[in-house]
């Protein structure tokens, strides 16, 4: 099972996980270096004016009505 969580590598290369890993063995692992903060911030604001042009529709409304809790 592939899991990811979330950590900061310091300008030292220290790793810092944000959460505690219990894992019954070593494993090996992949690190992927993301940009600057800002940048992800700036593509996700980005994204969500063409997303809404295409999740807010009617058609979607009702494809995923049955997902929605009647209270």
């Amino acid at each position: 099972m592939l899991q990811t969580i979330e950590a900061t590598i310091d300008e030292n290369g220290h790793v810092r996980l944000h959460e505690p890993v219990r894992l019954p063995e070593p494993r090996q692992a992949l690190v992927t270096i993301l940009s600057g903060e800002s940048d992800t911030s700036k593509t996700a604001l980005l994204s969500e004016a063409a997303l809404a042009e295409d999740w807010n529709r009617p058609e979607e409304d009702r494809a995923w009505s049955h997902l929605q809790q009647i209270r």
